[in-house]
């Protein structure tokens, strides 16, 4: 049921934001999983610059027909700023860890971004978290690590990097519902892309001069040539780009971050059915009871 919150004047839509949360990791993890397959064939710079080039008119231009009064510097823009740069950032973080760790560390690592999101939501913004809601957080943590299983061994100084791309996105969606919660999601889309657009650009320059010896691998390698495949691949990623960062807007926008957090958990399962499709990836008993308690604590957030 939608109720207000007493701090402002706009209704929660719990429906809407769980639709679309579940719909947006969903775009996410496909969108991950085109990243992992192409990864040897992009610098990681490459992909955020030309992907939000393609996204980036497209936002315009439907702004441009259904709000064109959106299309000018917003109010407190600051705000939009600051979560712009910390998702930017949240994406750097995590891929510089990606070469030092296993993929399932890292993973584990960064999916302890609801425990986050509920601790800030609790911290910055007054919302009580009930003990269900506290449940729901911790049980789709143990199914992600069910899913995952990363070994002790795995973990290093690098496994910090996920924990802090974690955080970053909490940051961020924290934002996203206190002071942005009045934006066209569309305008925070366009604003994410054109940052992805200036680090991608930034880094690229700074990359181009560094010796020779070591401008390789997914963070230092130069730019790829783009062919018809490789402009499809970026055609399908703008598009998992512009669904992901609209829905995260709507999401948090509409419903409690407490909430819509333990439903991010949902990524996980759908990076196992990229990971069957694309790579053959069949999961064991152990992963599908970790799937069954990330279900079980999207279920039971709703009942805080």
């Amino acid at each position: 049921m939608a109720h207000v919150n007493s701090r402002d004047k706009y209704a929660d839509n719990i429906p809407l934001a769980v639709g679309v949360i579940i719909l947006t990791v969903l775009a996410l993890s496909l969108g991950d999983a085109l990243i992992k397959l192409t990864s040897g064939n992009f610098v990681i710079w490459q992909i955020f610059v030309l992907r939000s080039l393609i996204a980036i008119p497209n936002l315009l231009l439907v702004l441009a027909i259904t709000a064109p009064f959106n299309l000018r510097v917003p109010d407190e823009s600051i705000w939009i700023v600051l979560r712009s740069g910390l998702l930017v950032a949240m994406w750097i973080f995590y891929y510089l860890s990606l070469p030092k760790l296993t993929l399932s560390a890292a993973a584990a690592a960064y999916y302890t971004l609801p425990i986050f999101i509920t601790l800030f939501s609790a911290l910055f913004t007054g919302d009580r978290i009930s003990r269900n809601g506290w449940i729901a957080v911790f049980a789709g943590f143990l199914g992600v690590v069910l899913i995952l299983r990363p070994k002790a061994g795995d973990f290093n100084v690098y496994a910090i990097l996920p924990l802090i791309s974690a955080m970053l996105y909490a940051g961020a969606m924290i934002l996203t519902r206190s002071k942005c919660r009045a934006q066209n999601p569309l305008v925070l889309s366009l604003a994410l892309n054109v940052a992805f657009v200036i680090a991608g650009v930034a880094a690229s320059s700074l990359i181009a001069l560094l010796p020779g010896a070591i401008r390789h691998g997914f963070l230092f390698a130069p730019w790829a040539a783009m062919g018809g495949a490789e402009w499809l691949s970026m055609g399908l990623l703008a598009t998992a780009i512009l669904i992901g960062s609209i829905g995260a807007a709507v999401a948090y926008q509409n419903g409690p971050p407490a909430m819509i957090g333990a439903f991010d958990f949902a990524y996980i399962g759908f990076a196992v059915i990229w990971g069957l499709i694309f790579f053959a990836e069949i999961p064991d008993m152990i992963s599908t009871l970790g799937m069954i308690l990330i279900v079980a604590a999207g279920i039971l957030s709703l009942r805080q």
